[in-house]
């Protein structure tokens, strides 16, 4: 490839690069006018640009807009996004729970967690006894089995967070409890996901090749760990701390896309990398974190069009009724009954345990990105990918209404939340503008 057929892929790139931003900016204004959280118009327009344009104009059409050696740099940019992005989730994962009540804190991370595995459970049993082969896709049954039970259990920290913040709930009980408990099933939730790829290698040595990309993966986290404990990325990380993120995006980038090539997903690598970055609450190496996240989450629209054209393009026709309808009911039912009745053994009475469920069927962009670490994998077939797009989507964007209706029901304020005078004020997470 010469010089300036280079150029020319990176400037058509570039051009639709900032249609992908347009289209994310309608999004973004369109979900404040229905009153939802931005990154749910990002999330729709972006799944929704490429199959409509194909759907239009036919794909022949969309390959000479976007032909194949352009969308591929403009999925690699859009990777490398969601690494940079990551980075900041998974370092957030680490936060503390500073003075919450642990019993009820455990009990809603049970029941938010354990019933939602088990409606994924249920999902399958619903295709098999509606012989969808479709749905089931080839992957072995127990990989298949623990990811959707994966995709079905967790819930969206940034996304719950942005809600909490323009709410005003960050520092009530039912907030800061869900936010408690749904960093602590996402943190199991990556677990099981790696898990589930390993398994869906289908024999024991791909499974042991996995797990191998796995262990250097770690390695090298452990290695970023060490390098940025010292005193010296201390001194830097303080004096030029955009030089630091420079270094944590590239480290980050690195691991990702090592793991990548050695079979298993770049996002277990980026997360790994968040994990490595030390914890300063606030200080320094946040503010580093959050430049890095920063960076990715600008381009993060891009990986919505990519997953619509990749994913969704040919699961239309092939996804039926049934089987969207039946993920829908059963991603409300097992996290919110499911948050609901941990926070009632927990001791919370039940207009905080309400909430509570409410909040916790918050998915969002976490939700797209470990379907898409599925979906890479061979585990999920694209038509269940569709239905839990969908249900991921309806969830999200049910929790701001469920939580109005809550307030009308009990004759508070919207937005009011339960007042936070019943236990000691905790710091509330931290959220940029825009955040996922």
């Amino acid at each position: 490839m010469d010089v300036l057929q280079l150029l020319t892929r990176v400037v058509h790139a570039a051009a639709v690069l900032g249609v992908v931003l347009l289209i994310a900016v309608a999004g973004r204004r369109v979900a404040r006018r229905l009153r939802q959280p931005e990154v749910i118009g990002e999330i729709t327009g972006g799944l929704l640009a490429g199959p409509a344009v194909i759907a239009l104009a036919g794909r022949p059409a969309f390959d000479a807009v976007l032909p194949g050696p352009v969308f591929d740099l403009v999925k690699t940019v859009a990777e490398a996004a969601l690494v940079l992005f990551l980075v900041g989730l998974a370092h957030k994962l680490r936060r503390g729970r500073d003075r919450l009540p642990r019993r009820a804190t455990t009990w809603i991370t049970v029941g938010a967690l354990v019933p939602p595995l088990a409606t994924g459970g249920l999902l399958v049993g619903l295709i098999a006894l509606t012989g969808d082969r479709a749905a089931r896709g080839g992957a072995p049954l127990p990989a298949f089995l623990l990811m959707v039970a994966v995709t079905m259990a967790i819930t969206a920290v940034p996304v719950m967070a942005r809600i909490l913040a323009d709410r005003g709930m960050s520092d009530g009980v039912p907030g800061r409890l869900s936010l408690a408990s749904a960093v602590v099933i996402d943190a199991c939730g990556w677990l099981l996901l790696s898990l589930a790829i390993s398994l869906g290698a289908g024999d024991p040595a791909r499974s042991l090749h996995s797990l191998r990309a796995l262990a250097v993966g770690v390695v090298c986290a452990l290695a970023i760990r060490y390098a940025l404990g010292t005193r010296t990325a201390s001194r830097l990380c303080g004096r030029s701390p955009r030089a630091m993120a420079v270094l944590v995006a590239a480290a980050a980038l690195a691991v990702a896309f090592a793991m990548k090539h050695l079979g298993m997903t770049s996002i277990l690598g980026a997360a790994l990398a968040g994990l490595a970055v030390p914890h300063d609450d606030g200080g320094p190496w946040t503010r580093v974190v959050s430049t890095v996240s920063r960076s990715g989450q600008f381009l993060t629209p891009a990986f919505f069009v990519v997953t619509g054209v990749t994913v969704l393009t040919g699961a239309f026709s092939a996804t039926s009724g049934v089987l969207i309808a039946g993920t829908v009911l059963l991603g409300f039912l097992g996290k919110g009954l499911g948050g609901y009745l941990g926070a009632r053994v927990g001791g919370q009475p039940p207009r905080t345990a309400r909430r509570i469920g409410a909040l916790m069927n918050t998915r969002g962009l976490t939700e797209l990105i470990v379907l898409q670490a599925g979906f890479a994998s061979g585990v999920l077939p694209a038509p269940l990918v569709l239905a839990l797009v969908v249900m991921a989507l309806v969830t999200t964007a049910a929790t701001g209404p469920l939580l109005e209706l809550f307030d009308r029901m009990e004759g508070r304020p919207a937005a009011e939340g339960i007042s936070a005078t019943a236990m000691a004020p905790v710091e509330s997470v931290e959220t940029e503008s825009g955040a996922r």
